[in-house]
């Protein structure tokens, strides 16, 4: 992620005017900086992360499944 802020940073500060080009190191630590805090304040989580918790989810899913079928299956047999 730190690829992307790096990067995203740079583009915002290349959209500074000519003549406020002697600035642009300050902006471009200044935005990486907003950038920073604003995605830790989302509470976000990587796509590795994200994928494993589907992972996760998914297996549980099937089990809950077919957990359902056995207790129907026992449910009948009663």
């Amino acid at each position: 992620m730190n690829e992307a802020i790096e990067e995203l940073s740079r583009r915002i500060s290349s959209l500074i005017p000519g003549d406020l080009k002697h600035m642009q190191d300050d902006f471009e630590n200044n935005i990486r900086s907003l950038l920073q805090s604003s995605l830790s304040k989302m509470n976000l989580v990587t796509r590795e992360e994200f994928d494993v918790q589907s992972a996760v989810l998914r297996r549980t899913r099937e089990k809950l499944e077919q957990l359902e079928k056995e207790v129907e299956q026992l449910t009948k047999q009663l």
